[in-house]
């Protein structure tokens, strides 16, 4: 009888490791300029984070900017808290979300570049 509760026992963990691995996409897209599916775990009640090459990214952005360094530091700031860089050297700020067209500097300025 003891045996067979164990046996019980490791095919309902089976069945729940099963699950949890299901819900993962595993698919890369292409289209995007960093990995979605690179996860960082921030200790163990965080939710997933996802990492990505701020300073690569805010490069790319800023590459055209008129004062590089100030659009690099403000973009690098945005990332960080963000975890996204909008596609271009301009606009599509939208695409980032309300966390990134939201974020004022002291003075009331849209601070993300």
């Amino acid at each position: 009888m003891e045996g067979r509760g164990c046996f019980l026992i490791i095919i309902f963990v089976f069945f729940c490791f099963s699950q949890v691995l299901s819900d993962f996409d595993f698919e890369a897209d292409e289209d995007l300029p960093y990995n979605l599916h690179q996860v960082t775990v921030r200790g163990g009640n965080r939710r997933l984070m996802q990492s990505i090459d701020c300073q690569g990214l805010c490069g790319v952005r800023c590459g055209r900017h008129s004062r590089p360094n100030m659009c690099l530091r403000a973009c690098g700031t945005c990332c960080m808290r963000c975890k996204c860089v909008p596609p271009g050297t301009y606009g599509n700020r939208e695409a980032c979300g309300v966390c990134y067209t939201d974020m004022t500097t002291h003075g009331n300025k849209t601070k993300c570049p």
